[in-house]
């Protein structure tokens, strides 16, 4: 979800006047736009009657029959599907017209931590009972630091940011738009709730999404050195209670990871893989985004995860498959390399 302590909104404006600023007010019920007063956006199934949703692929169906948004920017394939309730804004592109809009309703922006470490005022941090912090520590507006928590030196978290009791934050590790839950362990040079990968007008503006989404780390989690987790777009980034994640892994934007999952080094998930509970991912591996990986799956060393992986799976290779499957294939084609030399 879009959270205000970590990206700053406009007031509540007119949706009309948001539309007729950015020259998009043809063929709108314009009386009704302007009478909707819009104060963020927000995914579609949490949104309220004062924010605006997107809706682009036939996938978000189901939950846009379900919204209960002011107003949602689709795809005309998608027209219909908006309900009643809802003021829809159709257009051929809707991704660009939504970052249109982000842009006017969080005008300051979210490119990185250190505007919110330089802004002026804002609640001093608060720290509990027993926290300790290493040389050159620097703290944003509004940190809170758990009972017994360690933070080592040169780390920088940003405005906003919350880390539970008993947790261990290595050194010049970098937290912003996070929440870190009770025992979790940081290892030197981690990024998280750094800016997700995701733009527009490949080739021809490379034009940045915003990315207003949080980090959210459950109890327990460890993250490995120099690992980065990117906070969501527009959602969440969720890493499950327990999980183990080791040096030098990647987690894209609105990444699901479940409870007691272990990750290898050099591990890449694409933005929107979910992780269901208790899946061990080899070093190297992979996926491609938007699947889920089931329940207690095994992926082998360097196995790239291109669609759903059911529960219980062990696969490996690219595509990943069936691990048996692919130990066949793999000797069939040495066997065919030996008789091609002999």
């Amino acid at each position: 979800m879009v959270d205000t302590r970590f990206h700053s909104s406009s007031e509540p404006i007119s949706l009309g006047v948001v539309l007729s600023t950015l020259g998009r007010d043809t063929g709108y019920d314009s009386s009704r736009a302007a009478g909707m007063m819009i104060s963020g956006a927000e995914e579609l199934h949490l949104a309220g009657s004062d924010h605006i949703a997107f809706a682009a692929q036939a996938e978000y169906r189901p939950v846009l029959a379900e919204t209960k948004a002011g107003a949602v920017i689709v795809h005309p394939s998608l027209a219909a599907d908006v309900p009643s309730g809802s003021f829809a804004i159709v257009d051929v592109r809707p991704h660009d017209l939504f970052v249109d809009l982000l842009d006017r309703l969080y005008p300051m922006g979210t490119r990185d931590v250190a505007k919110g470490l330089l802004e002026i005022g804002g609640p001093a941090p608060y720290l509990e009972e027993g926290v300790r912090l290493g040389a050159n520590v620097v703290l944003g507006p509004g940190v809170e630091i758990g009972r017994n928590t360690i933070i080592g030196p040169n780390t920088v978290i940003g405005r906003g940011v919350a880390i539970g009791r008993n947790a261990v934050i290595g050194p010049n590790v970098t937290i912003e738009c996070a929440y870190l839950g009770n025992n979790v362990v940081v290892h030197t040079g981690a990024r998280i709730g750094t800016e997700g990968f995701g733009w527009l007008g490949h080739g021809r503006t490379n034009r940045k999404v915003p990315q207003l989404g949080r980090a959210i780390i459950q109890d327990g989690v460890e993250i490995g050195a120099n690992t980065t987790i990117d906070r969501g777009a527009l959602g969440d980034t969720v890493i499950g209670e327990g999980t183990k994640i080791d040096n030098l892994v990647q987690i894209g934007h609105n990444c699901h990871i479940g409870r007691y999952c272990l990750i290898a080094a050099h591990c890449g998930l694409s933005g929107s893989t979910v992780l269901e509970d208790s899946v061990l991912m080899g070093g190297r591996a992979s996926t491609v985004g938007h699947l889920t990986v089931g329940k207690g799956t095994v992926i082998m060393g360097a196995g790239v995860a291109t669609k759903d992986i059911p529960p219980g799976s062990k696969v490996g290779g690219y595509p990943a498959q069936d691990v048996r499957k692919w130990w066949r294939e793999v000797a069939t084609l040495r066997r065919l390399n030996q008789r091609g030399l002999e």
